[in-house]
């Protein structure tokens, strides 16, 4: 496997971002005494990171590089900052950088493949959410989909939420909680609308540690994917929102994916 960051001006958001990435080498197995080779271009999982944290967090934290080797997999980790994977109201345009400009510069810069079946995306906490975002907003470009810990029922959430100081940084990205019903950021509307075109959907996984504050949130968004009859694996088990859980739960992220 080689690491590469890769710094790159980006034109959606005017400024030089960041991201870090996984790439295995076309020698992926030993069979005996020979050396199987891969062809074309290799499959991608897009990896996204939580509201805290940024490009580098996936690296720091967990063993991504090692459980992402036996799979022949690259990983693209971008950068968004604390932008919840959108077009912010007063600041950058994060959803439009991270589901048009990113893919594009990242397939000029590496080997990965384009085509839906080999194309994913998975994230923790508010990256869990810009999983299912862009899965659901692009399922003609998404096989897969996982949330670890996801922030799936945003305008409740945005409701909920105590500390004054993200009450504000939450208007300046979103405007309203009124003004994320029926829209790109809203998870329950996107399934809504797809099954209503009759859209075939990527496979989702959704996990969440039983004693996650994000739980409930979850358990909700889990019921309501089982009644609509959407193809989800759902995974719990006793955890908080930590980083040992998300460790574990990235490889069983891996094994899911239909690679």
């Amino acid at each position: 496997m080689a690491f590469l960051e890769c710094n790159f001006f980006s034109d959606v958001l005017g400024i030089a971002t960041t991201m870090n990435v996984i790439l295995p080498e076309k020698r992926q197995q030993r069979i005996g005494m020979k050396t199987k080779l891969s062809s074309g271009k290799l499959p991608v999982l897009y990896l996204l990171h939580g509201l805290s944290d940024d490009h580098t967090i996936w690296m720091r934290r967990t063993s991504i590089e090692r459980y992402a080797a036996q799979y022949g997999l690259a990983v693209i980790m971008p950068d968004v900052h604390r932008s919840f994977y959108t077009d912010m109201k007063m600041g950058y345009q994060y959803w439009t950088f991270i589901s048009q400009e990113l893919p594009e510069i990242a397939a000029d810069f590496f080997p990965i493949s384009t085509q839906r079946e080999k194309t994913f995306v998975a994230g923790l906490s508010m990256g869990g959410f810009g999983a299912f975002k862009l899965a659901l907003n692009q399922p003609e470009r998404f096989a897969a989909a996982a949330s670890l810990s996801g922030v799936l029922n945003l305008a409740e959430h945005l409701q909920t939420v105590d500390s004054a100081l993200l009450k504000k940084e939450f208007k300046l990205i979103f405007g309203s909680a009124a003004e994320i019903k029926d829209s790109v950021n809203d998870l329950y509307y996107l399934i809504e609308t797809n099954l209503a075109a009759d859209v075939k959907l990527p496979k989702l996984y959704q996990c969440c540690g039983t004693e996650d504050f994000l739980y409930e949130d979850n358990l909700k968004f889990r019921d309501f994917c089982f009644k609509k009859e959407i193809d989800l694996t759902y995974q719990e088990q006793s955890a908080v929102h930590e980083w040992s859980y998300w460790d574990r739960k990235i490889q069983s992220v891996l094994d899911w994916l239909p690679i």
